[in-house]
C-alpha cells in the first residue's frame, strides 16, 4: 500500500512538473489593423511603427541583415534567428514580415523583423 501511495504521488507529481515545461506557441496569424504594408509606407512610418509588408528578400546583407522589396521599393531588415521559425527562404519565396520601424534621424528606416510567414 506504502509502494502504491509513493508510484501515485511521483506520477502526479511528474505530470504537473510536464505540463509547465509544454512549448507555448500559437497565437493570432493575420493583418495588423492600419500597419503599414508598403515599403514606401514603412520608410514615412514613426520609430516603433509595428508594420506588416509582403515581398520578397533580394539578398543577405550580411549578419542579420537583408534587403526585402515589395515589388517597387526596397528597405533593410533585421532579421533575428527566431523571427525564421524553422523557415528556409529563397529569392523566389513571397514572405510576410511583421515588425517594428527603427529609425534613427541620421539614417534611413530599417525594420526590425518579428515574424516571417511564407504569403500564402
Amino acid at each position: 500500500m506504502k509502494n502504491a501511495l509513493i508510484a501515485t504521488t511521483l506520477v502526479l507529481t511528474s505530470g504537473f512538473a510536464t505540463a509547465n515545461t509544454l512549448p507555448t506557441t500559437g497565437g493570432f496569424n493575420g493583418p495588423t489593423a492600419g500597419a503599414p504594408v508598403t515599403v514606401a509606407q514603412v520608410l514615412e512610418a514613426k520609430d516603433d511603427t509595428q508594420v506588416q509588408m509582403t515581398g520578397n528578400i533580394v539578398h543577405s546583407l550580411g549578419d542579420d541583415e537583408y534587403e526585402f522589396t515589395d515589388g517597387k521599393n526596397t528597405i533593410v531588415i533585421d532579421v533575428e534567428d527566431e523571427a525564421w521559425a524553422g523557415l528556409t527562404i529563397s529569392p523566389n519565396d513571397k514572405i510576410t514580415i511583421m515588425g517594428s520601424v527603427d529609425k534613427d534621424s541620421w539614417e534611413k528606416a530599417t525594420v526590425d523583423v518579428d515574424k516571417i510567414t511564407i504569403a500564402g
